[in-house]
Order: structure tokens, then C-alpha cells, then sequence
């Protein structure tokens, strides 16, 4: 009776949260492969089953594998490269240097700035002809750059503007981790000869995994997530050149109106998002040194 009788009140304490998780997490996961299975409702004409009709038109989707292929590249450059600047400035702050306050602001700043200013600011540095940047390349004979407007240099382009703005977001997190790191640990290892290079490779980089492991989560899910700055900048262009899966997935749903399309879209972005979560926590998981 007693066992009933904790079972039903911890049940009671779970229910609001379940009931939010259910609403706001699986349902949408449920609803979305289920319309993904079914035609476009249009006017008075009601939706009809396609069966995997979508799946197949994604597979022959020329920009759909561009969208994809261009996502693939900016997670892979974003990704380390944000990380590692994040970590690096990390260490430098962390240090006792002059004005290290005005630095951290510094650092973090461009992480607390609105995407519209954010639009504007780079907009202006790679202005061909007057921006800073392109002003900078004619130094070097290298000038008259539509570094936004040039499928070659257009992804690029916005990656530099991505690592600028998160690498500061980053810094936090491996910033609080370094200063969990008991001063003790980095004493007893140079009193054992290391060097510093031996130090952080030996004690610091295996304490601070688990923050890793966190913002390499963040980083790829950010990754994959990215659509106002496309919208804001580039919408996509020129040629599909930074066209990127979530960006592609707003365009089919909202501007073409394509539902059963964008729903297809969504699920396989979210078993991409899965699989890869799955290798994280799976493999990487084994080597963070929990303390």
C-alpha cells in the first residue's frame, strides 16, 4: 500500500513535466514524420498519402545535396576552429594580465550583439571597393571583392562572421572550467619537471573535457541550427552557394508553402542530429574524465 501509494505521488510530481516534454518535444517529432508521409493540404484540396514520395524527391534534390554539402563544410571549419579560439582565449584571460576585465568584455562582446547589428557591421567590412577588409586586399593588389556576392568566397565568408561571433560564447564555459581547476594540480606537476605544453596536455586539457564535450555539443548543434544569418546577409545566394539545410528547410515550408517536403526535411535533419549526438556521448563520452 505504502509502495502505491510513493509511486502515485512521484507520478503526480513528474506528470508536468512529462506532460511539457511530451508537447513541446515528441509530439512535434511525432506530428512531423507523420505529415512527412502525406501531401501539401491546398485550399479545399485535402492532404493525401505519399507514402516516401518525399524521401525519394530529396534524393534526387540537386539542392537539397548542396544545402547539405555546404552544411557539412561549415560544421567542419566552424566547429574546431571556434573551439579552439574559445579554448585559447580561454588560457589568456585566465592568466593575471593587465586590464583583464576590458579583455573578457572584449572577447564576449560579439556574442551579446543582435544579429541585425551584427548584419550591419559585416555587411560594411566586406563592402567591395570601401570595406575594410576589401580596402586591406588592395594593399596587396587583391582588391574589388564581392566577398558576399561571389559563390567561391560567399560560404567563407559567412564562417569568419559565425567563429567571430560564438568563439566568445565558448570562451565562457572553458573560462569557468579552467577556473575549476584546483592550483594545486598545476604546482604538483611542475614540481615534477613538466613544462607547460606537458601541463595543459597532461592536467589541464583531461580536466576540461567535460566542458568540452558540452560545447562541441552546443557547437554542432548551432551548426545545423543557422538561419538568421543566412537570411540576414546572403538568403542563400548567390547560386545556392550558402545555402544551408535549415535555411533550405524554412525556404521549401514558408516561402513555397511545400509542408510534406519541409516535414521530410526536418526528419532526416533530425536523424542526422541524432547520429552524430549518438557518436558523441557513445565514444567521446569514454574519454571525459568526470571528476
Amino acid at each position: 500500500m505504502k509502495t502505491s501509494r510513493n509511486f502515485l505521488y512521484g507520478s503526480l510530481l513528474l506528470m508536468p513535466a512529462a506532460l511539457l516534454l511530451w508537447v513541446f518535444t515528441y509530439q512535434p517529432i511525432v506530428a512531423t514524420l507523420y505529415h512527412s508521409l502525406f501531401s501539401t493540404p491546398r485550399g479545399r484540396r485535402p492532404s493525401v498519402f505519399k507514402g516516401l514520395e518525399h524521401y525519394e524527391r530529396m534524393i534526387s534534390d540537386p539542392v537539397f545535396w548542396q544545402a547539405l554539402t555546404n552544411n557539412l563544410i561549415y560544421a567542419a571549419v566552424t566547429i574546431p576552429v571556434s573551439m579552439g579560439l574559445a579554448l585559447a582565449m580561454a588560457l589568456f584571460v585566465n592568466a593575471r594580465i593587465r586590464g583583464q576585465g576590458l579583455v573578457r568584455m572584449a572577447y564576449f562582446t560579439p556574442t551579446v550583439l543582435p544579429m541585425v547589428a551584427v548584419a550591419n557591421i559585416w555587411l560594411f567590412f566586406y563592402a567591395p571597393g570601401y570595406g575594410p577588409i576589401d580596402q586591406l586586399l588592395d594593399l596587396v593588389g587583391l582588391g574589388q571583392n564581392n566577398l558576399l556576392g561571389s559563390p567561391s568566397t560567399a560560404l567563407p565568408a559567412l564562417i569568419v562572421i559565425t567563429i567571430w561571433k560564438e568563439a566568445g560564447f565558448f570562451m565562457i564555459f572553458y573560462l569557468a572550467a579552467l577556473q575549476q581547476i584546483s592550483p594545486t594540480l598545476i604546482e604538483a606537476a611542475r614540481l615534477e619537471g613538466a613544462s607547460p605544453l606537458q601541463t595543459f596536455r597532461r592536467v589541464t586539457l583531461p580536466l576540461i573535457m567535460p566542458t568540452t564535450l558540452f560545447v562541441m555539443v552546443n557547437a554542432l548543434i548551432g551548426a545545423f541550427r543557422l538561419v538568421d544569418h543566412v537570411i540576414a546577409l546572403t538568403k542563400g545566394g548567390p547560386d545556392n552557394a550558402t545555402t544551408l539545410l535549415l535555411f533550405y528547410l524554412y525556404e521549401v515550408g514558408f516561402q513555397y508553402w511545400d509542408t510534406g517536403y519541409a516535414a521530410a526535411l526536418t526528419v532526416f535533419l533530425l536523424v542526422v542530429l541524432a547520429l552524430i549526438a549518438l557518436v558523441q556521448f557513445g565514444y567521446l563520452d569514454k574519454k571525459v574524465h568526470y571528476r
